[in-house]
C-alpha cells in the first residue's frame, strides 16, 4: 500500500533543480512523495521511492502545471541556497 504526501515549498528567489528544464521564478511550489511500507519488520515504517514537483505552465491556462521527477537530496541543496541568499541581504 503506497502513501504520497503533498508539501508546499516556498522558494523566495529564482531556482534551479536538475531535471527540470530551465530555473524557475520565486513562488510557492508543490512536491509530491511517494512512499511503499517496508515488510518483515515489527513496527511501520516506509521508503520514498519518487519525489516529484509541479511547476505551474505559463501561459497555457491557470492550473496548468507539469510534473518533474527529482532527487530529494537536490530539493533540499536548492532550499539551502535559497536560505542563504535570504540571510546575505
Amino acid at each position: 500500500m503506497m502513501r504520497s504526501t503533498i508539501e508546499r515549498v516556498t522558494f523566495r528567489h529564482a531556482f534551479a533543480l536538475r531535471g527540470v528544464d530551465e530555473h524557475q521564478p520565486p513562488g510557492t511550489y508543490e512536491v509530491e512523495t511517494d512512499e511503499e511500507p517496508l515488510e518483515g519488520l515489527s513496527f511501520l515504517a516506509y521508503r520514498r521511492v519518487a519525489t516529484a514537483i509541479r511547476i505551474p505552465m505559463v501561459g497555457r491556462g491557470a492550473g496548468s502545471s507539469q510534473t518533474f521527477p527529482i532527487d530529494p537530496r537536490d530539493l533540499e541543496a536548492a532550499r539551502a541556497r535559497d536560505f542563504l541568499v535570504e540571510t546575505e541581504t
